[in-house]
């Protein structure tokens, strides 16, 4: 006696089971971004970026010494430089910023930094563009 499935076709199966794959490994193996669907787009012009704390500012995680929209603000400053271009002086910066499509705003904050200063750390670039860091790290 075969024990199959009866309920439907082997292609079915098939079609079924490429529709859960991205679920089922997880996005290190194909998951659920593999395809340009899925990828989220990003804000329109006329509507607000993505944030952690819509109604303001958060009641926790925020290090000490920073505020919930300062540590938005480094992590947006965070995902135009990527590792690659740390580190790196100016120069290396502000090409990195524009090869990621980074906003006009960031651009002109980078181009605005000490030409000979080389930066190691991202948390390096947003205080030379005078805002703070965390006062304890940990």
């Amino acid at each position: 006696m075969e024990r199959g499935s009866s309920k439907h076709a082997p292609r079915v199966d098939e079609q079924m089971s490429q529709e859960v794959s991205g679920l089922v490994q997880g996005p290190g193996t194909g998951g659920s971004r593999v395809e340009e669907s899925r990828v989220p787009e990003p804000a329109g012009e006329d509507q607000p970026e993505a944030t952690t704390a819509p109604a303001g500012e958060l009641r926790s995680g925020a290090p000490k010494g920073m505020s919930s929209r300062d540590v938005e603000e480094r992590s947006r400053l965070g995902r135009f430089i990527t590792m690659t271009a740390l580190p790196g002086d100016r120069e290396v910066l502000v090409a990195n910023a524009l090869a990621n499509a980074a906003p006009d705003d960031l651009v002109t904050a980078l181009r605005g930094l000490p030409p000979d200063t080389v930066y190691q750390t991202v948390s390096e670039v947003w205080a030379a563009l005078g805002n703070k860091n965390e006062t304890t790290r940990w």
